[in-house]
């Protein structure tokens, strides 16, 4: 095999595409090959401005050094250690700093490769804390429509969104789910919602129909960012957190994309100022550039594990490169080039320019609703008859071929630019995107 070849792969046919229109993009590759702040470089040589963060997960831009600089040390040292009954500094160092973080009430981490295992590590939790403290009969789990919590089985059996679950058979049984927050009398709303907190009383009906003493956890997105930025109605979460508690279920926040600072605060549950009993979080807490993932657990949760004899295994959980030497030094840089340049906060101060600047859109095609909090936003396009998602799917291509990343779900355009993002570059993705919409047939 020649070792001067051209960057750009020749044959796309052995890669099987996660989440992508495979034959599409063969037909008509997009490519990245270098990626430096606010940028990505094509193969062909373009700066293209990320509007994403990658995939909602490069919070500090890309290509930082403090980042670059740890997994490069870190790879010289320590490959990898054992995640099973052996231990290595940093993953303990890294632990401790996402605990320092992380709102009071959480004191522990157990870390994962992922946000999808985020999830299935914390329903597991869920389930075994009831069993250890004698209330093995709760077994049933609630998550809600349109909601999305990765793609493995578990993930999908509470998740709401029809095509990552029609295709996989029945899933997990014993789960039900409450009804999306989205409602059209809140089109366009800057923000919360005012109306939909009376939502949250259709976990009672649940409780009512299955017996609250048979439910495990309820499991909800802070914010549903998936499937298309769908903010909680001012009350909502509050009421979730009351009801759950009233019955001794618990509740857990999946913060996968909410962390680390895409709302303004280290986590949606501190924005909020709701705090569940378990945050899932993945994507921001390595900049995306290593895979990892975390469930924060608070003490409560952790100590019903901790009994019985001591040489015993508490939770028999766990994956080859949970807390990896090299995944946890990208972590701990990451952790600290967030708070050293303060982007939490810049992510807050800038939140009302980004939100002016969505929302000048609404007069352009085919727009029907906009929503946003903190550097998140979604614009949400009329479906072309008989063609849903084609009218969100021209206008990513046409982004992309303007110098601009977006994301489309359904016929909803999602942006969540890295935290870095200058107001010059709102300008420019805003712009851009008011003239491809308003090209759109």
């Amino acid at each position: 095999m020649a070792l001067d070849r051209k960057p750009a792969p020749n044959d796309l046919s052995a890669f099987w595409m996660p989440f992508t229109a495979n034959r599409q993009f063969k037909k008509a590759p997009r490519m990245f090959v270098a990626a430096d702040g606010m940028h990505y470089t094509t193969d062909d040589g373009r700066q293209v401005l990320d509007g994403t963060a990658g995939l909602w997960c490069c919070n500090a831009g890309h290509k930082r050094p403090k980042i670059v600089e740890a997994i490069q040390a870190q790879a010289a040292e320590l490959d990898y250690a054992p995640a099973f009954q052996m231990g290595h500094p940093k993953a303990f160092e890294l632990a401790s700093a996402l605990r320092d973080m992380a709102p009071e009430p959480f004191e522990h981490v157990f870390f994962t490769n992922s946000g999808s295992e985020s999830v299935e590590t914390a329903l597991k939790i869920a389930l075994a804390y009831h069993r250890a403290r004698g209330e093995g009969q709760r077994t049933r789990l609630i998550g809600r429509e349109r909601g999305y919590h990765g793609v493995n089985f578990g993930g999908i059996s509470v998740g709401g969104i029809v095509n990552n679950r029609k295709f996989f058979g029945t899933l997990l049984t014993g789960v039900d789910h409450l009804p999306a927050t989205h409602l059209p009398e809140n089109a366009m709303t800057r923000g919360q919602p005012e109306h939909g907190a009376y939502l949250a009383d259709e976990l009672e009906r649940l409780c009512a129909l299955h017996g609250p003493e048979t439910i495990a956890a309820v499991i909800v997105e802070p914010m549903a960012g998936s499937t298309g930025v769908l903010l909680p109605p001012k009350g909502y979460l509050e009421r979730l957190r009351e009801i759950t508690k009233k019955h001794g279920i618990l509740l857990i926040f999946d913060e996968v994309i909410t962390g680390f600072g895409r709302l303004g605060s280290s986590f949606a549950a501190e924005h909020f100022g709701v705090m569940p009993d378990l945050i899932t979080t993945a994507k921001g807490l390595t900049n995306g550039v290593i895979p990892m993932g975390a469930v924060l657990a608070t003490a409560e949760i952790h100590d019903a594990f901790m009994t019985g004899p001591e040489h015993m295994i508490e939770l028999f959980h766990g994956y080859t490169y949970s807390g990896s030497p090299i995944a946890s030094a990208a972590g701990i840089a990451t952790l600290e080039l967030y708070r050293e340049e303060g982007l939490f906060q810049r992510a807050a101060e800038l939140a009302p320019y980004w939100e002016d600047a969505l929302h000048s859109l609404a007069d352009c095609k085919h727009v029907i609703d906009i929503r946003n909090m903190g550097l998140i936003g979604a614009i949400e396009l009329e479906p072309i008859a008989g063609a849903p998602t084609k009218r969100a799917f021209q206008a990513f291509l046409d982004a992309y071929d303007k110098g601009c990343l977006i994301r489309t779900t359904g016929d909803i355009i999602a942006m969540s630019p890295p935290l870095i993002i200058e107001k010059a570059h709102i300008d420019q993705l805003i712009g851009t995107l008011r003239d491809v919409l308003n090209a759109l047939d």
